[in-house]
Formats: structure tokens, C-alpha cells, sequence
């Protein structure tokens, strides 16, 4: 049976998951369809995306929207959420959704001070559950879907399920994994034959990277690579954006819809230094998805994930051996 998904989010193992929703009616999602183009909708997930990454304590370290699914790379921030102070937690809300009739009035300053110690009290309790959830990525994939879902069903004038009724998620336990499946989302449509290039793939992370690095910004809506090396993933993406550039650069070049080519190391020195082998690193960031289940990363790392989890078996234990090391 499928694990409860609030079992599947350990913040004690990582805060960093992959997230894949899929669509229900497939080909709807975006593409076109009967002589109709539905690729304007591509543009609502990727807007929604950036906006959720506002209101969200959740940063958002990759994305690739398809035809008939998404892709994200999802890092939870709980200290960020513990520090918002009762104001600015109700405001976050409220950008989604309407709040209380009571937060309404608390955020508005001509009624804030008409308000009883008793009714304080009570905004304070909400702000609490609202809280929690800013760092919930259920809530976060939930106002994202739903969202879409409402749009789409709106321009079809229809009803009914949009999306598959769970998104999968996968645990990203280390460096490794995290960079592996960084580049696994952003080359999907270089995989799918939809783009030749990176810089050309539409709607995804690496394409809004590319462009902020051209015009010598950081993208205010990703989450920032450190400036050097890091150890553990507390604090940021683990390596420099223009080491995962090039990592994915050149695995872009190797990808083939028949066979697969073999990535020149000379300069990766973010293989080097996950001590990842360039055939190793191919295989990864075009099965990545399939290769692991609930979770992906290093050997001892699934381990020690397995036992937190109480889980019986070691789900990917022998890709991680093969690949990993």
C-alpha cells in the first residue's frame, strides 16, 4: 500500500524532496489536442510556481513543466517559518486565500485595535496552523494543483478530476542525489526530444537560471547556489551555479533518443567532487525517476532513512551501491 505522504516528508533526514504530478486526462494538461494548443497553460504552472515560492517557506530548486505533468525539486525552510512574526504569516495567507474574518480585521488598522484580548488569542491559534502549513509541501502542491486544476477546468468547461489523486515524492538524502535529480528535472525536455539545449528548454528551472545569469542576476524565485562548496544541505544548494551549469551543459550533449554517449569529465569538477563516474552520471539524470522509490541517495543514507521510516526493506539499495558508491 502507499505510504501516508506526511510519513514520507522526514524533515530529520532532509528537506529536500522531488515532487512529479501527474495529469488524469494526460494530453490536456498542455500540448494540443484535436487541432486546439493548450501550451499557454504551461506559462499559469510556471507563474504559479514563482508565486508560491513567495508565500511558501519552501524554496524551489528546480522545475520543468511538461505536456502532461510536473517536476519539481522542492527544499522545506521550518527555521524561516518558526521566525515570521504573527503579521507577516497572516499576510502570507492571505495572498492565497482569504484568511478569517478576524485576521481579515487584524491586518486592517482602523479594526486591529477594536479587537478583544479573546479574539487575539484566537488569530494568534490560527496563525499557528497557518504557520505549520508554510512549510508543508502537501499545501504547497496542493495550492499549485488545485489552482491549475480550477483554470483548466474552467477554459474546458468541464469538471472533474485535473490531476492524479497523489504526487509522488522522493527524499533527496544528499548532495548527490539532490544534484542528480536537479538535472534529471531541468533536462526533461532535452530528454524528450522538446528542446535541444538547455537554454531552450521553455518552462523550466535552468532556462530561468540561464536568463537571470545572462543579465547578471540572481533569480529572486529559485533558491540561490552557494558561492563555494558547502558541507551538508542545511543551508543552500551544495555547489556553485556555474558547476551545475556545466554538469548539465554537458549531459545535455550526450542525451540521445536511441542510445547514450559518454560526458567528457575533464571539466565537471562537480562529478569529481560526488565522486560520481560521468557514465554513472548519465545513467542517473535520465532514469532517475525509475531508479529510486520514496527516497534516493548514498548507500548508508537510505540506511539510516529505512530505519527512521521503520521500513523493513532498503528501497534502491543496489542502484545506490551501483551508482553512488
Amino acid at each position: 500500500m502507499p505510504k501516508a505522504r506526511k510519513s514520507q516528508i522526514s524533515l530529520f533526514d532532509t528537506p529536500y524532496y522531488h515532487c512529479i504530478s501527474r495529469c488524469v486526462r494526460r494530453a490536456f494538461l498542455c500540448g494540443e489536442e484535436n487541432g486546439k494548443s493548450f501550451e499557454h497553460r504551461r506559462q499559469w504552472v510556471e507563474d504559479r510556481i514563482h508565486v508560491l515560492s513567495e508565500v511558501f517557506t519552501i524554496g524551489v530548486c528546480a522545475y520543468a513543466v511538461m505536456s502532461n505533468h510536473t517536476h519539481l525539486v522542492l527544499h522545506i525552510d521550518k527555521e524561516k517559518a518558526q521566525s515570521l512574526s504573527l503579521e507577516a504569516v497572516l499576510q502570507r495567507w492571505h495572498t492565497l486565500y482569504k484568511g478569517t474574518l478576524l485576521t481579515q480585521q487584524y491586518l486592517t488598522p482602523s479594526t486591529r485595535e477594536e479587537l478583544s484580548e479573546a479574539q487575539i488569542k484566537t488569530i494568534e491559534c490560527t496563525a499557528e496552523v497557518w504557520r505549520k502549513r508554510l512549510y508543508d509541501i502537501r499545501w504547497f502542491m496542493r495550492a499549485l494543483n488545485e489552482y491549475i486544476a480550477r483554470a483548466a477546468n474552467k477554459e474546458d468547461e468541464c469538471t472533474g478530476h485535473f490531476w492524479e489523486g497523489r504526487f509522488k515524492s522522493q527524499a533527496l538524502l544528499d548532495e548527490s542525489a539532490l544534484a542528480a535529480c536537479m538535472a534529471y528535472v531541468d533536462l526533461n525536455p532535452v530528454r524528450a526530444n522538446m528542446a535541444k539545449t538547455p537554454e531552450s528548454s521553455n518552462h523550466t528551472s535552468i532556462q530561468y537560471r540561464i536568463r537571470a545569469a545572462r543579465a547578471g542576476k540572481t533569480p529572486k524565485r529559485l533558491m540561490p547556489f552557494s558561492s563555494k562548496s558547502k558541507r551538508g544541505l542545511s543551508t543552500g544548494l551544495p555547489f556553485t551555479l556555474i558547476e551545475y551549469l556545466q554538469a548539465v551543459d554537458a549531459t545535455s550533449r550526450h542525451i540521445y533518443l536511441a542510445k547514450q554517449g559518454k560526458i567528457d569529465n575533464n571539466e565537471l569538477h562537480i562529478l569529481e567532487r560526488l565522486n560520481i563516474e560521468s557514465d554513472k552520471w548519465l545513467t542517473l539524470t535520465t532514469q532517475f525517476e525509475t531508479l529510486f522509490k520514496h527516497a534516493a541517495g548514498k548507500v548508508q543514507h537510505l540506511e539510516q532513512y529505512a530505519h527512521n521510516q521503520n521500513q523493513h526493506r532498503v528501497h534502491g539499495q543496489a542502484n545506490a551501491r551501483r551508482l553512488l558508491g
